[in-house]
């Protein structure tokens, strides 16, 4: 492991010796606070499919499939 290797934080962009800093991947506590704060604030997510929509959609088309099947008997 090369113990001098320099990055930047991706908070505060100070440039630091990353395996010197307990806050990796940031220079600081407070830099890996504020980066937490942002994650409970929801300024950060995760890009997500509305899966739950597809499903009540899919199931909503059987049902009406067989709905009207029946009503063709």
């Amino acid at each position: 492991m090369n113990k001098l290797l320099k990055v930047k934080c991706p908070q505060c962009d100070t440039t630091f010796t990353y395996y010197e800093s307990e806050f990796r991947p940031f220079c600081s506590k407070r830099c890996q606070q504020i980066d937490l704060g942002h994650w409970f604030q929801e300024t950060y997510t995760v890009p997500t499919r509305d899966v739950v929509m597809e499903e009540e959609q899919s199931i909503d088309q059987d049902s009406d499939e067989r709905n009207e099947s029946e009503y063709e008997s």
